[in-house]
């Protein structure tokens, strides 16, 4: 009897052991910041992000990192499963609509499997089921510019709705939704906390660009310059309040800005050159950098992994801010966010981890965020089920070894039937143009693009990143080649390595 006591004993204190030696894991994510915008990827940034570059001086930045898709819903469905958006749909989830996700395996259910606390604070963006709560006798209505919305009397907003985090493996949840969409509200895990009693009513002038949000219910007093504060104050107390817990922790945090409405605190007005955006982008960085110091504070820092990205490009207002400012979102690339052209999707991407990521690095190889699925497995020593994650690379050994990645191409998408395929220096876009948002005249004229009458564009990145020079006339085959692979691909899907 003493001698299986101590047996059991033993056995508790190696997986006691173990469980100390999972790595935290942090990604910060966030929403329409262009590569150009961050100074470790472009050093004419016009735009100060001093804890972001610390970031990368700390770990290992990556210049050739894509999101699945130039806009937002698709990219996060891919980053938390591991599976490219087009195998299921294109578009984002509109104010009240449902859920993206069904069975498929996320990321905080595979690190439950491995005892990990989950949370998710910020911009879920997946979509809830709100026939949970809605009223089908009261109906929708029109504003005055003729958009359709609910008014708050169509929800009961005490009860609690299924399919948002809490459905997906996370254990909490706290954030608005999304910054520009109805409910104007906060939720915390699976119900909304601060009742919406009012139609919104708030349009005054951004610091830049539209306004851009969407009719519906608000709640009284709801203050636009105040969520990206509440959000970052949230986070920095979670992670406070995991300190003397047993047991890793992952900690996703899909930051509302950049993205629109553009509405900087008065405290980082002024401290870019490069107008309102770039003001949101530097208070993006100091939210960051408050997350980063508070794992540090609690003593957390040298056993977490971090990973920084984006969702996509930045918005389409980056073409007068080459104007007005000379900062140029997207640089070196072509296009902004919904486009096929590297703008819409090469995104910043940084990975730190003490003792494991050799620090200032930088690695020029091919990486999705899809990948971050099969890198977090293999790094937690868990194997992947053969339905999940079809698309996911391992790429942890390039992490911690600073080598190349077994990925070779990625098939690139944002609306529905139009296609790009990357594969090692070439970039075939399967359309008539790689545009979606309208460029404007004067823009093209300056930076040299021409219009040509090809039935789509081929592109060699390493002699031509800024992808002006057209050569799909020119290399029949190689468009045939990477046609057929991309069919593939389509097809069958990506080996998982």
């Amino acid at each position: 009897m003493k001698r299986l006591f101590l047996l059991v004993a033993l056995l508790a204190l190696v997986s006691q052991a173990s469980a100390a030696e999972l790595p935290n894991i942090v990604i910060l994510y966030a929403d329409d910041m262009g590569y150009g915008d961050l100074g470790a990827d472009n050093p004419k940034s016009k735009i100060p992000t001093p804890n972001l570059d610390r970031l990368a001086s700390e770990g290992m930045c990556f210049t050739d990192a894509h999101s699945s898709s130039g806009i937002c819903t698709p990219s996060r469905y891919a980053l938390l499963t591991g599976r490219f958006h087009w195998r299921k749909f294109h578009g984002i989830v509109n104010a009240f609509d449902g859920p993206v996700l069904d069975d498929e395996l996320t990321i905080p259910e595979l690190l439950k499997e491995k005892g990990y606390r989950t949370a998710c604070i910020g911009k879920w963006h997946l979509g809830w089921n709100w026939d949970d709560i809605r009223k089908p006798e009261v109906k929708p209505e029109k504003d005055q510019r003729g958009r359709t919305f609910y008014p708050p009397a169509a929800f009961d907003w005490s009860k609690s709705i299924s399919g948002g985090p809490l459905s997906h493996g996370f254990d909490y949840y706290f954030g608005d939704d999304v910054p520009n969409f109805p409910p104007y509200s906060w939720f915390e895990n699976d119900r909304v906390i601060t009742e919406p009693t009012e139609p919104l009513q708030i349009t005054p002038e951004t610091a830049e660009g539209s306004w851009e949000a969407r009719p519906g219910p608000m709640t009284k007093g709801w203050d636009f310059y105040a969520v990206v504060p509440r959000l970052t104050e949230r986070t920095v107390d979670w992670i406070g309040e995991q300190k003397g817990k047993e047991g890793p922790f992952f900690l996703y945090v899909p930051f509302n800005s950049p993205h629109a409405p553009i509405v900087p605190t008065e405290e980082f007005r002024g401290k870019s050159q490069a107008g309102g955006f770039g003001d949101y982008v530097v208070q993006t960085d100091d939210n960051a950098g408050r997350i980063l110091k508070a794992l540090d504070d609690n003593g957390f820092g040298e056993n977490t992994l971090v990973i920084f990205s984006a969702d996509n490009g930045a918005e389409h207002y980056a073409y007068e801010r080459v104007r007005k400012f000379d900062h140029w979102s997207s640089a070196p690339f072509r296009g902004v966010k919904r486009d096929l052209y590297e703008g819409g999707h090469h995104v910043p991407m940084i990975v730190k981890w003490p003792g494991h990521v050799p620090a200032g690095t930088v690695n020029d190889t091919l990486i999705s965020q899809v990948d971050v699925m099969g890198s977090v497995a293999s790094i937690v020593g868990l194997s992947l089920p053969a339905n999940a994650a079809a698309d996911s690379y391992d790429m942890s050994k390039v992490w911690t070894e600073n080598g190349k990645g077994p990925r070779q191409s990625i098939v690139h998408n944002t609306m529905a039937g139009k296609f790009a395929i990357r594969d090692g220096d070439w970039l075939l876009v399967a359309a008539k143009t790689g545009a979606h948002s309208k460029v404007p005249a004067w823009f093209d004229k300056e930076r040299g693009y021409l219009e040509d009458d090809a039935d789509g564009e081929l592109y060699n990145l390493k002699l031509d990143v800024a992808q002006k020079h057209n050569l799909y006339a020119d290399h029949p085959e190689k468009v045939k080649e990477l046609t057929a692979l991309m069919k593939r691909t389509q097809a069958k899907g990506q080996v998982r390595q």
